[in-house]
């Protein structure tokens, strides 16, 4: 046996300090920063006017009333339906970009990646650019500066993390009365205990962790394998084209090195810290900042842009006989990618449809089988029913119940002498309900009769209905 010790698993942190570095994809990545923190905290304080009755939240989780607003859409907990064709959709979504254009998720969108670039424009506003970062990292001397920048940069982390937790809770409560509980200390623990926990989780993932989380703590790029093939267009190197590499432009055999000029820029402005010209990389989240970086190095010494880019395997051999890659259309118009496409279509189509047909009154019907019925004393024999009425409008509305399938039944509501009863607004409202079979009719004296329930809406004549079994006598 072999007395050297086992790999590790986990190879322990360096820290990464990427260089400021300019060009389309970072200005991309800005757009798309500003962007997606902009909706994640404002969306809570959008109002929208739902009445009296509702909350005027746009956007609500609304755990205590079990239900999810979203501007005009209500979603009650039996049409859970619809946040699971959501996630259905954000899976496949998932899928389709990975396919077509490699981890382009993580690298511009990841809540992960976001944070992580917002944390890193912070530490260089305070801190300085790579170089001084470094410089400040290496000094052994803990002195007033290196402390007061240090401090400095864990203040405003910790301020962004506690608003990013402060945006979380104002989604699962009206956000100006819950900030004012907040601050007057009146708020639940729960709210409290949410807000630390997503502050620590931020400040840490974001500060300290950054690509540590991409690399063990994501299972994406494990999967991500699956859903790529030779087609795929993501970042890589143009390695027949860079190599060898050379730094002496103009020493003697020069004309026989690559474009690559060894200049580290690519590694240099990697947020994780890899060398692209390695290969494909689990760690690659191919946010395509070393494009930026080589094109720039590209222009200042004369050689066409390109040596690093979003390019596709199957291009290489074409790229190495000379001739040019095929069109990204066509790389992206593949099989794979248009079947991800239409399922993902197809969900987003029927979820949109069942949004639309939904009824805005819903009626369930529960026999009461304990005993499954009374024979009455002139020789009727009546069925108890427990009947929940579903009002979604915001305003309360009357519903008469009524019976169809055999004349000989007639019904009765529990309480009132008529066939309507008042629902309260957006509430589930329950009814004990008698169906009753005169003495000598078929439903009386048959062991099982079928029959419908329907309830109509008198406010605009909505309606709906539930069927069910009468019990009668056995002869």
């Amino acid at each position: 046996m072999s007395d050297q010790p086992a790999p590790s698993l986990y190879a322990a942190r360096e820290p990464i300090f990427p260089r400021r570095v300019s060009g389309p994809f970072r200005n991309l990545k800005w757009v798309i920063l500003v962007v997606t923190l902009g909706i994640y905290y404002i969306t809570p304080w959008l109002r929208w006017d739902r009445g009296p009755e509702l909350p005027d939240q746009a956007v609500l989780v609304d755990l205590a009333g079990r239900r999810f607003f979203f501007f005009w859409i209500e979603i009650w907990p039996h049409e859970f339906y619809f946040v699971a064709g959501l996630l259905i959709m954000a899976g496949l979504g998932l899928f389709l970009f990975t396919s077509a254009l490699g981890r382009v998720w993580c690298g511009y969108a990841c809540p992960q990646t976001v944070w992580t670039d917002l944390f890193i424009l912070v530490e260089r506003w305070i801190e300085g650019d790579r170089n001084a970062r470094l410089r400040l990292h290496r000094q052994k001397k803990l002195d007033a500066r290196k402390i007061r920048l240090r401090l400095t940069k864990w203040a405003i982390w910790l301020f962004i993390g506690l608003a990013t937790g402060g945006a979380w809770v104002f989604y699962f409560a009206d956000a100006p009365t819950l900030l004012r509980d907040l601050v007057t200390g009146q708020a639940h623990p729960v709210a409290y205990t949410t807000m630390i926990i997503l502050t620590l989780t931020t400040f840490i993932f974001g500060g300290f962790a950054r690509e540590q989380i991409c690399i063990y703590a994501c299972p994406w790029p494990r999967i991500q394998a699956a859903m790529m093939d030779e087609d795929t267009l993501t970042v890589g190197y143009r390695e027949w084209r860079g190599e060898p590499r050379g730094k002496h432009r103009k020493a003697e055999g020069a004309d026989q090195l690559g474009d690559c000029i060894d200049c580290m820029a690519c590694v240099n402005v990697c947020p994780v810290g890899i060398d692209i010209r390695d290969g494909q990389q689990m760690a690659c989240i191919t946010c395509a900042l070393c494009i930026d970086a080589c094109d720039e190095i590209m222009d200042k010494i004369g050689k066409p842009r390109g040596l690093i880019d979003y390019l596709a395997l199957s291009d290489e051999t074409r790229e190495r006989a000379g001739q040019d890659p095929r069109s990204a259309w066509r790389h992206i118009f593949r099989p794979r990618v248009i079947l991800y496409t239409a399922l993902w279509s197809l969900v987003g189509i029927g979820l949109v449809f069942a949004l639309f047909i939904r009824p805005e009154i819903e009626m369930t019907v529960a026999p009461v089988r304990n005993p499954q019925f009374v024979t009455l004393s002139d020789g009727s024999v009546r069925n108890t029913y427990d009947v929940r009425l579903l009002n979604k409008h915001g305003d309360p509305r009357p519903f008469r119940i009524t019976l169809a399938g055999h004349n000989a039944l007639r019904v009765q509501l529990e309480g009132t002498p008529y066939e309507t009863v008042d629902v309260p607004a957006n509430e589930t409202y329950l009814q004990r309900v008698y169906v009753i079979a005169p003495p000598g009719s078929a439903p009386a004296d048959t062991e099982r009769t079928d029959f419908r329930f329907w309830v109509e809406d008198l406010s605009n004549g909505d309606r709906a209905y539930s069927d069910t079994l009468f019990n009668g006598r056995e002869n």
